[in-house]
């Protein structure tokens, strides 16, 4: 007597064997976000290269309706010189007083810096517009 043969599907037909290693369902997802980090980082590596001058506000103190003081730091290189303008704004973020500072050559990159800015009626903040190495665009 003959046993009855199981009849088996063309080898692909219905996706891989079972018996084929399969890489893990995570893999892809993590090689991604790997990749993904990789390029962040390096943007945020760059664009630190890229800007001559940063800053950062720290505070500032309203000493009237006619002045408001502004505090922040600047990172630059040594060597270079920098105008900072700063804005000072009321209630209704109408721009009431500006200022300019410029920071010449120094032994530190970064400089903590306070400006006096005159203000036409009261400041509720104060904050830097922009800073620019004097001599380029």
């Amino acid at each position: 007597m003959s046993q009855p043969s199981v009849i088996q599907p063309p080898a692909g037909r219905y996706g891989p064997d079972r018996s084929e290693r399969r890489r893990p369902a995570w893999l892809v997802p993590a090689a991604v976000a790997t990749l993904l980090a990789a390029v962040v980082i390096a943007w945020l590596g760059t664009s630190a290269l890229r800007d001559p001058v940063q800053w950062q506000d720290v505070g500032f103190s309203i000493a009237g309706p006619e002045r408001i003081d502004v505090t922040f730091e600047v990172t630059k290189d040594p060597a270079a010189t920098v105008r900072c303008d700063v804005t000072a704004l009321s209630r209704s973020f109408t721009e009431v007083g500006i200022g300019s500072v410029e920071l010449g050559p120094s032994a530190d990159r970064v400089q903590r810096v306070t400006v006096q800015v005159a203000t036409a009626e009261l400041a509720v903040t104060g904050t830097v517009d922009t800073c620019v190495v004097v001599g380029s665009r």
